[in-house]
């Protein structure tokens, strides 16, 4: 099964002091299957969901395939992600829980479990009978030994009109203070989807650019290899190249494709940073 087409073409190449990495348009599967064993240090996985979306009127059911296809196709796109990906490097999956328990499932036999993140949903709709769907599940595996894991820091959370502290912290918000930030934990409720107009680059929901920050602060660093089958309009990408990382990417769509051309000509370079700010 392919996400539209087996074709793959490169887009662009970026072999610079800012920027080194690949964009490919075409077939995650193909892009994955194109790529070096034990070669990444990070693999992120961003597909889509199966909720019936409407991304192209041209493909309108790619986001609607049988059940059994649909996890066949994700557990193929696993198997290669999971080659590709060196010893000690970490794997990332961004999902609903419905299927990322699955899917986890599948990875248990593979890969070192590290994390099940609960990534806040807001503004979200109950579905059917179930209950009000309050998180994303972004699961974080390791290939053994994990040989970049960290914990960052992140601000307190603060009272907007007085800007206090607004919890005590067991009574020991002066060593907050002091260390200048709390301990990341795997429940992450301060992120929302890019929804402004202002920093939105196409109709469907774009991923909080924090926590792709976060992602790479917890497992990146300077000059190891990000990997994003489903790019998307690059978020991902940017946040690697950011903390000095190199990049393949992979998007199906030609316009995606095109503003994370843009995006990353325009985009500043800097240092790792394990704080968010």
């Amino acid at each position: 099964m392919n996400n539209g087409s087996a074709t793959l073409h490169v887009v662009k190449r970026f072999n610079s002091k800012k920027h080194r990495g690949v964009v490919y348009q075409g077939d995650a599967l193909a892009f994955l299957r194109k790529l070096k064993s034990d070669s990444a240090a990070i693999v992120f996985l961003d597909p889509p969901f199966n909720l019936g979306k409407v991304y192209d009127k041209r493909r309108s059911k790619l986001d609607r395939m049988p059940e059994k296809e649909y996890r066949r196709w994700i557990e193929d796109i696993l198997d290669e992600a999971v080659r590709v990906l060196k010893p000690g490097g970490a794997l990332y999956m961004y999902h609903i829980p419905r299927w990322a328990v699955r899917f986890g499932a599948y990875l248990m036999d593979r890969l070192e479990f590290q994390h099940w993140i609960a990534v806040s949903m807001k503004n979200g709709f109950a579905r059917g009978r179930r209950l009000y769907p309050a998180h994303y599940a972004l699961l974080h595996f390791t290939k053994g030994e994990a040989r970049v894991l960290r914990r960052p820091r992140i601000a307190p959370a603060t009272c907007r009109h007085c800007s206090g502290l607004i919890h005590d912290y067991g009574g020991y918000a002066h060593i907050i203070s002091r260390n200048k930030g709390v301990n990341l934990s795997d429940f992450w409720d301060d992120l929302s989807p890019v929804r402004h107009a202002k920093h939105k680059h196409r109709k469907a929901n774009e991923l909080p650019h924090k926590m792709l920050e976060r992602i790479m602060a917890i497992s990146g660093a300077p000059s190891l290899l990000c990997i994003d089958p489903f790019a998307g309009t690059g978020s991902a990408i940017k946040a690697a190249v950011r903390a000095g990382l190199k990049f393949a990417a992979c998007d199906l769509y030609r316009s995606n494709c095109r503003l994370i051309c843009q995006s990353l000509i325009l985009a500043p370079n800097r240092n790792l940073k394990t704080k968010d700010k």
